[in-house]
């Protein structure tokens, strides 16, 4: 079982965490402040953490940073309730992995850690592949069936996020975050645009559809079963 260390002083907030991860089969350990968070995740193998941004005795930002310069590859999520640009990209360039925002729904969080820990897993790859559908990332070209898919940058982008993570319910959030690079607006409609546009391309009439709407929570790719 894959083990989680919470690094969150608040209590409260540290077992919210803790049940969903539990509901998902993740064991988590909680540590409470940042100098503890960062001795734990030093002295004990990890799978994730997830580390709040504003901890006493020791900065997340620093936390992160020190897990970094001593070699700790540990995957980071890290939860703030700083949403702000500026904030995020301050965390992902300290070493983090992921930003979140407070507040966030426990699926969101859940979610977020289920993708970081299957891009653990995963080997550095030069062509990926879901059912008759097939993307090379060196020479960015997309087929389906053997058919040559014209794809705009943005739609090779989104595309190959929905392969690296096929069979995951994927929030329109880190869809916005993974592919566009900053914060999701949730006025905008910009995912549902090209997610249609994609559509178009991948999923003709007379081939099963790849692409699924998971109502309530974001788009999933998988082959039709």
């Amino acid at each position: 079982m894959p083990r989680i260390l919470v690094i969150e002083d608040d209590e409260v907030t540290a077992r919210e965490i803790a049940a969903e991860l539990a509901v998902h089969g993740l064991d988590a350990d909680w540590a409470a402040d940042g100098r503890e968070g960062l001795r734990r995740a030093c002295a004990q193998r990890y799978d994730l953490v997830t580390l709040d941004r504003m901890l006493p005795g020791m900065d997340g930002i620093d936390v992160v940073a020190a897990l970094r310069e001593r070699g700790v590859d540990t995957p980071v999520l890290m939860i703030s309730a700083l949403s702000d640009v500026d904030e995020r990209v301050r965390g992902l360039r300290a070493g983090g992995d992921d930003y979140l925002t407070k507040p966030f729904a426990p699926d969101e969080m859940a979610a977020r850690v289920e993708v970081l820990l299957r891009r653990r897993q995963g080997q550095p790859e030069t062509r990926l592949r879901v059912a008759d559908l097939e993307l090379d990332l060196v020479r960015h070209v997309a087929h389906r069936a053997g058919q040559p898919l014209a794809l705009l940058p943005t739609e090779f982008r989104l595309l190959e996020y929905l392969m690296r993570n096929s069979g995951q319910v994927l929030t329109r959030s880190m869809i916005f975050e993974a592919v566009w690079g900053f914060h999701f607006d949730p006025g905008t409609n910009v995912i549902d645009v090209h997610i249609a546009r994609l559509r178009r391309k991948l999923d003709p009439p007379g081939m099963p559809p790849l692409i699924r709407t998971v109502r309530g929570s974001g788009y999933m790719l998988a082959p039709a079963g």
